[in-house]
């Protein structure tokens, strides 16, 4: 007999509210409270720069009912940067993965990756949520998985009984995050990622709900997928570098815009994360080379793809 995907999705986010967003803000997923809860959870709260859409989406689709908890998978700035608005708009505590509370705490934006991907307003945590911990959400019981790989502190959220795997950037329906540990040379990033991929497998899901992009049930294949994309990595390594230089420049872009050519070329020479990528994997600086212009490749690449637009010396975001 064959399922309906359709069918298989509708009873699986039965009771919650996807608001699927782009690339710069993550997708967030509205839990709404069963009787006797006190409110409803938000997992993940998108981009600083959609602050102002992501509190009328959430309110919208709140509609009346109070925010009771918000929930961070990971602390991208593009997954945590509405936390401190809805902080306090609704007042909701927030709980994170216990990797980097203290960091939270002590609002320290180095260890936060600030100079690279920044753009977050302080917010304040009530706890942590560790691997192997469950809470009450909907009537469902959600267990909180380590994912590393993209993010050694990354969660994911697995209702067992409805089958459905809240995954985050360790699985999306074509791939998964960019593997920042392999970046700046800890080692086991890629094997994280396996590791991931292998749990995500054991747990049978029926349904997911991604990071980015629209909720799928076609598991099977997202994973055949996402562990083609990793043997390729592990294989050529510069490659999943590359790869990574072009999404911080795509990602910058998005936040801003609109950025002059030269002072795109600038902000990533200086970005930390840029910077360690050209010692580690970028060519031999020469005379017709140098991390400008690695970085100006890229750009280059990034235009001839229609990723993004040079309008003569602006770059534009597409």
């Amino acid at each position: 007999m064959t399922t309906d995907p359709q069918a298989t999705l509708a009873r699986a986010l039965r009771g919650l509210t996807v608001l699927e967003r782009g690339w710069l803000s993550s997708n967030n997923v509205l839990i709404h409270p069963a009787q006797g809860e006190a409110g409803a959870v938000l997992v993940d709260t998108a981009h600083l720069v959609h602050a102002a859409q992501t509190l009328a989406l959430v309110r919208h689709a709140l509609a009346g009912q109070p925010l009771a908890r918000i929930v961070n998978t990971h602390l991208h700035s593009d997954h945590c940067g509405g936390n401190a608005a809805l902080q306090r708009e609704h007042g909701a505590p927030i709980v994170i993965p216990p990797g980097l509370a203290s960091a939270v705490r002590a609002w320290d934006l180095a260890r936060l990756s600030h100079d690279d991907f920044g753009l977050r307003e302080r917010f304040f945590i009530e706890g942590t949520l560790a691997p192997g911990e469950h809470f009450t959400a909907g009537a469902r019981q959600w267990q909180a998985l380590a994912a590393p790989g993209h993010d050694p502190h990354s969660l994911m959220l697995f209702d067992e009984a409805a089958g459905l795997l809240l995954s985050a950037d360790a699985l999306w329906e074509n791939g998964f995050g960019v593997v920042f540990p392999e970046l700046v040379g800890e080692e086991g990033g890629f094997a994280g990622v396996a590791a991931t991929l292998e749990r995500i497998e054991s747990l049978r899901a029926e349904v997911v709900v991604p990071g980015h992009g629209a909720p799928f049930t076609d598991v099977a294949g997202a994973l055949a997928r996402a562990r083609s994309r990793l043997e390729g990595f592990r294989a050529d390594p510069r490659r999943h570098a590359r790869h990574a230089a072009k999404v911080l420049l795509k990602y910058h872009v998005m936040e801003e815009q609109r950025v002059p050519h030269a002072e795109l070329v600038r902000w990533s020479a200086a970005a930390p994360l840029m910077r360690e990528v050209w010692q580690r994997f970028g060519p031999p600086p020469g005379p017709a080379g140098g991390l400008e212009r690695w970085i100006e490749g890229f750009v280059a690449e990034l235009v001839t793809a229609g990723v993004l637009a040079l309008e003569g010396e602006v770059v534009v975001d597409r």
